[in-house]
């Protein structure tokens, strides 16, 4: 769990590492990223394939009308959920490729492959990731939510991401995203503080948008 001390440890970190980040640093204020590190992997990972490709209101309806669905429960069973019909599922909100990466995360939690909360805090991050991958509809990008949000892990850099590349580009005013791979050299100076670094890359690009000026030239 990350402590205030860590929190401003990070941060002068990240502004050492680069004038740009310092200058977003204190214009944003402090992280605000806010792990839930309760939840089950299974829960976790349910709720991330729910989010795919969908604005977060639209996502909280769906996740709402499935957990109604199993009432017996503060959150669907992974036994519970293989015995529902799809029908059933389908509405909720949800598509059949979700529905089957569900069902495949339900199953995986069955059979051990998705570990639990307490071993999965012993395992690494790469660990987690080759594991978690092999699940249908579980790429890596989901895996990366995973862990900074569900497990707290404190170095993750998603340049996969749209909104981490989109919150580089507008920092630096490039007239393009950069690509992953130039992305994650640039973020091994970010080390071990990127997920800190990825959060303040999401909040430059929400500040972009909602201004529709590049950041820093300025943003208020």
């Amino acid at each position: 769990m990350t402590t205030p001390s860590d929190t401003s440890t990070s941060l002068l970190h990240l502004a050492a590492c680069d004038p740009d980040l310092a200058t977003l640093i204190a214009r944003v204020g402090p992280c605000g990223l806010t792990p839930r590190l309760e939840r089950e992997p299974y829960e976790a990972l349910v709720r991330a394939i729910a989010y795919q490709q969908l604005h977060g209101k639209a996502a909280e309806a769906i996740l709402a009308r499935f957990i109604a669905l199993f009432p017996e429960s503060s959150f669907p069973l992974p036994h519970d959920v293989l015995a529902k019909e799809e029908i059933a599922l389908r509405g909720c909100g949800f598509s059949a490729s979700k529905i089957a990466s569900i069902r495949g995360i339900a199953q995986g939690t069955l059979d051990g492959l998705v570990p639990s909360l307490a071993l999965a805090t012993e395992l690494s991050d790469e660990e987690l990731i080759t594991r978690l991958v092999t699940l249908r509809g579980v790429g890596q990008w989901t895996v990366e939510m995973f862990l900074m949000f569900a497990l707290g892990r404190p170095d993750i850099l998603p340049v996969d991401d749209f909104g981490v590349r989109e919150g580089w580009r507008v920092l630096k005013n490039l007239p393009q995203q950069p690509k992953p791979k130039a992305l994650a050299e640039i973020g091994l100076a970010w080390s071990p503080y990127r997920s800190t670094a990825a959060w303040y890359l999401w909040r430059a690009a929400e500040l972009a948008k909602n201004t529709g000026k590049a950041y820093p030239n300025p943003v208020a």
